[in-house]
């Protein structure tokens, strides 16, 4: 025999935000039968909007509730609604995505088409938020009910047709937990290839970076184009590694996101196809924790044109991320690969998020998302971290 029948109440407060509001509200409502379905507070501009969906027994004295729920009101000086209804079954949701955007500037008509995809995709935007103003707008839906292979590719050409960066990632602690970054170095951690670098110095610069851009492009065997291109270095003078480190510029944003990622507890990791003779200068710079790339061959004081020990091609990066991941006892879903060229691909796969910057189209098409923003530290807000965190990071409050 069926039991009374289930009802729901609404509460909505609304209002100046201040320390407290939700504790009050919740002690009020502890002092009645009812249980917390929901909850769904937002703040804009310091305007707080609070909803609390209760379910209670039909027969139950709600009058009370509604009284006190106008008390609480009053004494804050917010507005108050209330509405019930009954406690219907909800279908189950597929699940919470975080769908992230990234726009230099961000127009009105991206987030038009951006909310007409999700709403074609049979979701709902259930919360907005922007995580940061500078070096670009970066605001954040959390969407419920979508499909999460369907809304990607739905909005990966929405990104594409208004020209924005959209990452489509599982809500809830998943993101926050991934706690290994490992990056490429050369055109991403960096700006321009080392190699390239080395090459103007032994003056084969332009027969070293066509045989760059078509590795990069995936045409090439990487190993094979990686030993091409060093033996055109052969006789050069070592000490040409020294101006290379000396002319190495970062990717704007490089040296945030490394020192924010490490102030908020991340392992931070690099792996190159370049030459330790240049990364791990890098390392030492930037506090990177761990770091594999190739050796360039020197004797008597010249480059030999090879390179000693095992090529770190494109599965070299994959067992690298593995590697790097046992270290630091991190699970690969809880890592984080970041690399613009084919020789990144495997590596990107690997990952928990393999984020494709400023990438070949190869690599802009295999990876989970993409990055198009000369700015590196954007890579942040889609971990979830608000330029706000950045700064509080740099403020020493972590």
């Amino acid at each position: 025999m069926d039991g009374p029948a289930q009802r729901t109440l609404l509460i909505t407060l609304t209002g100046r935000d201040r320390p407290g509001v939700t504790s009050r509200l919740f002690r009020t409502l502890a002092e009645f039968p009812l249980t917390v379905a929901d909850v769904e507070q937002v703040v804009i501009r310091g305007r707080l909007v609070l909803g609390v969906l209760l379910a209670y027994t039909e027969g139950a004295d709600i009058g009370r509730v509604w009284n006190a729920a106008e008390k609480v009101a009053t004494d804050l000086d917010m507005e108050v609604e209330l509405s019930t209804g009954r406690n219907k079954r909800m279908p189950k949701r597929r699940g919470r995505l975080h769908v992230t955007v990234l726009g230099a500037p961000l127009a009105p008509a991206a987030m038009a088409g951006i909310a007409s995809r999700i709403a074609a995709n049979g979701a709902n935007i259930d919360r907005i938020e922007r995580l940061a103003a500078t070096p670009v707008t970066c605001i954040e839906l959390d969407v419920s009910g979508a499909v999460p292979e369907e809304l990607r590719a739905g909005l990966a050409a929405e990104a594409a047709e208004q020209q924005v960066d959209i990452a489509v990632q599982r809500g809830g602690l998943h993101r926050r937990a991934k706690r290994l970054i490992v990056m490429d170095v050369d055109s991403t951690l960096i700006q321009g290839e080392v190699i390239e670098l080395l090459a103007a110095h032994a003056g084969c610069l332009d027969e070293v970076a066509k045989v760059t851009e078509a590795a990069m492009r995936g045409e090439l065997d990487f190993e094979g184009s990686l030993r091409e291109r060093v033996a055109l270095l052969a006789g050069l003078d070592a000490a040409a590694i020294d101006l290379v480190r000396g002319e190495l510029q970062l990717a704007a944003g490089a040296r945030t996101m490394v020192r924010t990622l490490k102030r908020l507890g991340y392992a931070f990791a690099i792996v190159s196809g370049g030459f330790t003779q240049v990364t791990d200068a890098l390392v030492d710079d930037l506090g990177i924790d761990y770091s594999m790339a190739n050796t360039l061959e020197i004797k008597d004081g010249k480059l030999t044109g090879g390179v000693t020990g095992p090529v770190i091609d494109r599965a070299g990066k994959a067992a690298a991320l593995k590697r790097f991941a046992r270290q630091a006892g991190v699970p690969i879903s809880q890592t984080v690969a970041i690399g613009d060229g084919a020789n990144d691909l495997d590596m990107l796969q690997a990952a928990g998020l393999g984020i494709a910057y400023n990438a070949k189209p190869v690599v802009r098409e295999a990876a989970d998302t993409t990055v198009n923003v000369p700015y590196l530290d954007t890579i942040l807000f889609l971990l979830g971290i608000s330029r706000e965190e950045v700064e509080a990071a740099d403020a020493g409050a972590y």
